[in-house]
């Protein structure tokens, strides 16, 4: 009975240090809380979502450096965009997608990027990427046709 005892408890003690980690990502949540890879972008998504574009951006120039991976690539994208340096965030998006081409966040944030510039046939594209992805429907594509509706993009 001790052993079982012992095992319970274990488990229970290892699920609660496990808790901040999967509430972290949700806490600071830019594109999504699912990671492509192995890089931790919880400092980068903190300082976006405290509008630290500046140091978001220094952040990720040293990770893109060194990884190649979609998540990094779409965060420069949704950093330079945020900054209004459209251009560089469309090649950004543009990485990350052909890294990844059913990278939802990448999708969405491309087309409010399309929104944002005007480019609305091109921002209903990426809706119609999103909605074959996710037909019954994702945060992605709901804030994709929001900003569509509304003519701006969600932040």
């Amino acid at each position: 009975m001790r052993k079982q005892t012992y095992l319970i408890t274990l488990a229970v003690l290892s699920s609660l240090s496990l808790a901040p980690a999967l509430y972290s990502n949700a806490a600071y949540a830019v594109d999504d809380d699912t990671s492509t890879g192995s890089v931790d972008l919880t400092s980068v998504r903190a300082k976006i979502e405290a509008k630290n574009y500046k140091a978001a951006l220094e952040e990720l120039r040293g990770l893109a450096e060194d990884t190649q991976e979609a998540d990094i690539y779409n965060l420069m994208g949704y950093t330079l965009r945020k900054t209004g340096d459209f251009d560089t965030s469309l090649t950004y998006y543009n990485k990350a997608l052909s890294l990844q081409p059913d990278y939802k966040p990448a999708r969405e944030y491309l087309g409010e990027l399309y929104v944002e510039t005007g480019h609305m046939d091109k921002a209903h594209e990426q809706l119609a990427a999103l909605e074959k992805l996710c037909p019954s429907g994702c945060e992605e594509r709901e804030d994709l046709e929001k900003a569509i509706a509304g003519g701006k993009a969600v932040d």
